[in-house]
């Protein structure tokens, strides 16, 4: 059979760093290929190259056996190919049929309604053209990406770590919604981290390491053990670690509540502590609650009834996050991009602002530029940040994952006494994902309260010392490690 995509000999390079060192890769129709490899490893490279965002240096690209050039995202949609990326390229104020259009101009709004609802029925899924996407769960949003670029008619559909940003169930139905598309002829490509969804979702496997193709495998070839010796070079095992010390409560959230808008749930009375020296963790299905909860800590918004209390601090309700940094917080967001970096601003500039809050480089009067930078460059290199050119570069331009890499820097340079860390390995390598689970054991074994909010329940039951489970904006149950994986599942599905 002839390959829907080929990749062949691709060579890329970016200044003086070669991203891609001749890679062969293709797809063929009705196959799902799934790509795997560390961050930096160059997947993200690839596909752009595939879709059309960057020219190869060397090598080329085929399409059905013809060699072709790809003149930008336009044009590969043309030709019948379709990313759908981790962050989602949606705008929330317009509705589904809105964004729809907007990424299939020139046509009429009623020929493409009634195409949207065809395939998604064909796909088995509802959707309602007239909602508004910021009213959407996650799910829901994900699988308009997906109709988006199958509305614009691609054969060729990339999946950027399409279940990131899923639930366990909601990552399970994505999973059979793309078989559904491979066997009704698509050619799938898989960029995901999720070795699981390797093994049990995809027809072949191809993992990358340090810009070139190291492996093509079969998953029946395969284990996750021998698949994460592929992956990073050496067998990473974790297990639970209970927490050697805990002491008395840190943080002490009483009967919080939110009022929920646009269709989000809010929050209803969530009581909880965390005690110095403990990990709590916070299991949930998507939409539940856990983004509320988050901002909430942080500062981001203001709780409408209900406490918050930092032992040694008081109450901290209604102070915002540059007064919580201050009382000893330190915060991983779910979105890095959002919530933890300023885009526009150089890779040093980002890892400074805690130290330049804490008076640690100095007056605002006085900055002592040449430490802050010299403390930049050691956190690079400690926590592994690739992909950084020089320290003024633009933190727009890391990757997802080295992104999440120096926000970790950050937050914990000093010894923060309270740690929010809302999915901190999403999109993360296993290399990556181990190296954070160690910073947040090490963070509670120095006697910090540890506050993990991860919607990946392998993570929570793997970290935590305790565990609250979130439904419909209230926390329904807690749980003491080691916890019973389906008395939690239980609990998240079985409360409104």
């Amino acid at each position: 059979m002839t390959n829907a995509l080929s990749l062949c000999s691709v060579s890329k390079s970016f200044g003086g760093f070669k991203a891609l060192d001749s890679v062969d890769f293709s797809v063929a129709p009705g196959e799902v290929h799934a790509l795997l490899g560390e961050n930096g490893a160059g997947k993200s490279t690839l596909m752009n190259i595939a879709c059309g965002l960057y020219a190869p240096d060397e090598g080329h690209v085929e399409l059905e056996g013809r060699a072709v050039t790809i003149a930008g995202a336009r044009d590969a949609a043309a030709k019948g190919i379709g990313m759908v990326h981790q962050h989602f390229k949606l705008v929330p104020a317009f509705t589904v049929l809105e964004n729809i259009l907007l990424f299939n101009p020139g046509r009429a709004p009623a020929e493409i309604a009634r195409e949207a609802l065809a395939l998604a029925d064909r796909m088995g899924f509802e959707i309602d053209l007239d909602a508004r996407v910021g009213t959407l769960g996650v799910s829901e949003q994900q699988r308009l990406e997906i109709l988006k670029v199958l509305v614009a008619g691609a054969r060729i559909i990339i999946l950027d770590e399409p279940t990131a940003v899923l639930g366990e169930d909601d990552g399970r139905a994505l999973m059979a919604l793309v078989r559904g598309l491979a066997d009704s002829g698509s050619a799938v490509i898989l960029v995901t981290h999720k070795l699981h969804e390797a093994l049990y979702h995809s027809d072949r496997i191809t993992v990358m390491r340090q810009g070139r193709r190291i492996a093509e495998t079969l998953p029946a070839e395969m284990d996750p053990g021998r698949l994460t010796t592929l992956i990073v070079g050496e067998h990473i095992v974790e297990e639970p670690e209970p927490s050697p010390h805990v002491g008395g409560a840190r943080i002490r959230l009483n009967q919080v509540r939110l009022a929920g808008d646009g269709g989000r749930k809010g929050l209803v009375d969530v009581s909880f502590e965390v005690k110095d020296g403990e990990i709590y963790g916070i299991a949930g299905v998507s939409g539940n609650g856990q983004n509320e909860l988050a901002e909430v800590l942080m500062g981001l918004g203001l709780p409408t009834g209900g406490s918050i209390e930092i032992a040694g601090h008081g109450d901290v309700t209604g102070a915002g996050p540059a007064h919580r940094r201050q009382n000893g917080l330190a915060c991983i967001p779910v979105d890095r991009y959002r919530h933890g970096l300023a885009g526009s601003i150089g890779v040093a500039d980002n890892f400074a602002v805690n130290g330049a809050l804490a008076g640690r480089y100095g007056s605002w009067l006085w900055f002592n530029r040449r430490k802050a930078r010299a403390e930049a460059r050691a956190a690079i290199e400690t926590f592994d940040v690739q992909g950084v050119r020089s320290l003024g570069q633009k933190a727009a331009l890391l990757s997802g994952g080295n992104a999440q890499k120096l926000v970790i820097a950050r937050e914990f340079q000093g010894a923060p006494q309270v740690v929010l860390a809302h999915s901190p390995s999403r999109g993360l390598d296993v290399r990556a994902g181990a190296a954070v689970h160690e910073r947040l054991r090490a963070a509670r074994d120095r006697g910090a309260a540890v506050i993990l909010i991860s919607e990946d329940l392998d993570e929570i039951l793997l970290l935590s010392d305790r565990i609250g489970v979130l439904a419909g904006g209230r926390l329904v149950a807690e749980f003491k490690a080691p916890a019973n994986r389906s008395e939690i599942g239980a609990a998240m599905v079985t409360h409104d």
